[in-house]
């Protein structure tokens, strides 16, 4: 350790002992815990960031982390008091620990909790009597009560009645910046009275949005399944129609338009190339997986999944007909694939689509040139222009903000002569009269 390193965490110590407010302990520092870290330390709290992995450790101790909002990442340099560490003994300060690990699925689509487990065991072993812990990853109804708490009891040595112990599902929007983790509604269910009141207590203190106490911990949990459930079984439902309306040469964002004009009863949700980030392609599984153990079959659940992870495939097969029309083959056939990220304007490549279309494309035999501005570690192409330069065809994976005012004159100068709308965010009607054939998703070619 440093000179410059030792003086700062000396600082950092001197500031947690100082305060009048107890020491949060952050355990996860990505898309959740950090802006929540950032915002804790905003409000007063002592607050130390705990993560796993060194080399993140060491970017965010620069006070590196491109995911950030401009706003946070302008908090986050100017919380020079906030402790961020990869070392568990920083952990002792806190008294609030608060768990914001991923809760990802594995290959085979079942649930993996082995983040909230190992960070449940971490937490466990600083957990002092009277400590607050709350879990805001995403998990499903009775995960906190059979999974968190029976570890927590077990490596801190202390009955659950020593500690409290509730659940606030995370609530985050990626590239939003209008609703961020201080501004969004939160849920939490508590163990029993007291915890429930303690955090209810210390979120209003940490946010400036509503909190809305729930009867009890599953309540909580079974939140966060419904509100992406909700989102994924809808999006799956515009996806059929879009595959659908196709065939019959009608234009489905013109109709999700249309039905938008009813002042009631309909919600619109759009068709795209796929689902990804880290809740909608996840949660419905776990919920799944959740009903299963009960007996009961999801299936409703279960074939939203399948077609919203069929719209990848679906996408290619667009592609390849439109090549076909032009009498040449997918293989063999330059790609350009515009974005890589899931979301448009954020470097999250979690469960990304655009990942999925790719690997399609090179089993096709295609050759593909990435390009993505907010992930440019990961895309073989430096530049759009280098990306489309003699492409057969272009494929719009994700929605950026640079991507939605190309034209077709930029296609076509570039030699482009297909391009294959994934996100249905080109000006369709613009393309009606050039050179450039378009096609989206639900949306028939012009």
């Amino acid at each position: 350790m440093s000179a410059q390193e030792t003086a700062m965490r000396g600082h950092q110590r001197a500031i947690i002992k100082k305060s009048p407010l107890e020491a949060i302990a952050i355990v996860g520092l990505g898309y959740v815990g950090l802006p929540l870290a950032i915002a804790a330390t905003q409000r007063g709290y002592p607050t130390v960031g705990f993560d796993i992995d060194k080399a993140k450790i060491a970017r965010l101790k620069k006070r590196e982390a491109n995911f950030l909002s401009r706003e946070e990442a302008e908090a986050f340099q100017r919380a020079t008091q906030m402790c961020v560490t990869g070392d568990e003994r920083d952990l002792d300060r806190a008294n609030t620990f608060i768990i914001c690990v991923p809760t990802p699925v594995h290959e085979d689509r079942q649930p993996d909790l082995g983040p909230l487990k190992s960070a449940s065991e971490i937490v466990g072993r600083h957990l002092k009597r009277g400590g607050l812990v709350v879990v805001e990853s995403t998990v499903n109804p009775g995960a906190c009560e059979k999974v968190s708490l029976p570890i927590l009891e077990r490596v801190s040595g202390l009955p659950r009645d020593a500690f409290h112990f509730a659940h606030c599902p995370e609530r985050i929007n990626p590239g939003d910046p209008r609703w961020s983790v201080c501004t969004i509604t939160r849920v939490i269910g508590g163990r029993n009275k007291e915890s429930l009141e303690r955090t209810v207590s210390l979120y209003r203190n940490l946010i400036d949005a509503e909190i809305v106490p729930m009867q009890s911990l599953k309540e909580a949990e079974a939140v966060k399944m419904v509100e992406n459930s909700f989102r994924d079984i809808n999006i799956a439902f515009v996806n059929e129609l879009a595959m659908a309306f196709d065939r019959a040469g009608i234009d489905i964002v013109n109709v999700i338009r249309g039905a938008s004009t009813k002042p009631f009863g309909f919600m619109p949700h759009y068709p795209g190339c796929g689902v990804g980030g880290h809740c909608i392609p996840v949660d419905p599984y776990y919920l799944i997986r959740y009903g299963a153990e009960n007996g009961f079959d999801h299936r409703f659940l279960a074939t939203a999944r399948r077609i919203n992870n069929g719209m990848p495939h679906y996408t290619v097969r667009l592609l390849r007909y439109e090549l076909e029309q032009k009498g040449k083959r997918l293989h063999g056939a330059t790609i350009a694939l515009l974005g890589l990220a899931y979301k448009k304007d954020v470097p999250d490549l979690r469960e990304s689509p655009a990942l999925a279309i790719r690997d399609i494309l090179v089993d096709h035999g295609a050759e593909v040139r990435t390009f993505d501005p907010y992930v440019s570690s990961a895309a073989s192409a430096k530049s759009i222009h280098e990306a489309l330069r003699g492409a057969d065809a272009a494929l719009l994976a994700t929605d950026h903000t640079m991507f939605r005012s190309l034209s077709p004159k930029e296609f076509s100068n570039e030699g482009v002569g297909i391009v294959i709308d994934g996100r249905n965010c080109l000006d369709k009607d613009s393309f009606v009269n050039s050179a450039v054939t378009y096609r989206g998703i639900g949306r028939p070619s012009v």
